[in-house]
């Protein structure tokens, strides 16, 4: 069988590289797409990931046995529909879900409450250590009101200037 006069095989196969270079470029240029909604059955990734699927497995089977055209479009199309529902479903979703990041930015840490682990002198620097959930962050520390602060003295963050955080004595109400 000759589709637009070539080959079943050879279709198969520039269907699998036209269709692997776009998924590849989509996937390099999402950020590009981004501003368009659309549904996530029309997800672009999902829908150019299928087709990939679809013309490898043909290929394949086409190359490597003899089963009938129909036999071989109709078990790539339902392969290739498993693999990107299983793709959807278990790589996709739990993505579009996660957290962003659990990095922090410096204005993310005025206002925490810490504990000082090195003293913080009046004119000098010193150590406090703020706990989160996701985990520990030290950073060096000066007094905001210029004044001595001991160790393990709990302390709130005023202001954070150029990576030091600028704190004063936090007195529980």
């Amino acid at each position: 069988m000759e589709i637009f006069g070539v080959s079943l095989q050879t279709f198969y196969l520039y269907g699998l590289i036209i269709s692997g270079a776009v998924t590849f470029l989509f996937i390099l240029f999402h950020d590009v797409f981004s501003g368009f909604e659309l549904p996530d059955m029309f997800n672009p990734t999902l829908v150019f990931s299928f087709f990939t699927l679809f013309f490898a497995t043909a290929f394949l089977f086409t190359w490597g046995t003899g089963l009938h055209e129909w036999l071989v479009a109709s078990l790539s199309f339902v392969i290739s529909l498993i693999m990107v529902t299983l793709l959807n479903l278990f790589i996709l979703i739990p993505i579009s879900t996660a957290e962003e990041s659990l990095a922090f930015t410096e204005d993310d840490l005025q206002g925490r409450v810490g504990r000082v682990l090195t003293a913080v002198p009046v004119d000098g620097f010193g150590e406090v250590l703020i706990e989160s959930n996701s985990g520990n962050i030290a950073k060096p520390a000066a007094s905001y009101n210029n004044e001595a602060i001991p160790f393990d003295t709990k302390v709130l963050v005023i202001e954070v200037k150029e990576g030091v955080l600028y704190v004063i004595a936090y007195k529980q109400i």
